[in-house]
C-alpha cells in the first residue's frame, strides 16, 4: 500500500460548508474531492472537468441501480429474456 502524508489547507468557513453540502449530494467526502482531484491533475497534466450534483432524473436512476445490486436482482432473469422484452418493447 502507497504510503500517505496529511494535506493541510485553509478555505473560507462559507465555501467550505457549501462545498461540503455540494460533494454530500454527490456522495463524496472533501477528502474524497481532493484525492480525485489530485489524481486527475496527475494522470492528464492539466485541471479536471467539474463534477456537478446530479439532477433528479440521474439521483433516480442511481437509487435504482443500487437498489438492484443490493438485491442481486436484474431485469431479466437471462439473457433471452432481456431480448425478448426489448423486442416487446421496442414493438409498443
Amino acid at each position: 500500500m502507497a504510503r500517505s502524508t496529511m494535506l493541510h489547507i485553509r478555505v473560507d468557513d462559507e465555501i467550505k460548508t457549501q462545498a461540503s453540502e455540494a460533494l454530500a449530494a454527490m456522495g463524496l467526502s472533501m477528502s474524497d474531492a481532493v484525492r480525485i482531484l489530485l489524481k486527475r491533475v496527475v494522470n492528464d497534466q492539466a485541471f479536471p472537468l467539474e463534477l456537478k450534483v446530479p439532477n433528479a432524473r440521474t439521483r433516480a436512476a442511481t437509487e435504482e441501480a443500487r437498489a438492484m445490486t443490493k438485491a442481486r436482482a436484474a431485469r431479466s432473469g437471462s439473457a433471452d429474456a432481456l431480448i425478448d422484452d426489448l423486442e416487446k418493447a421496442r414493438q409498443q
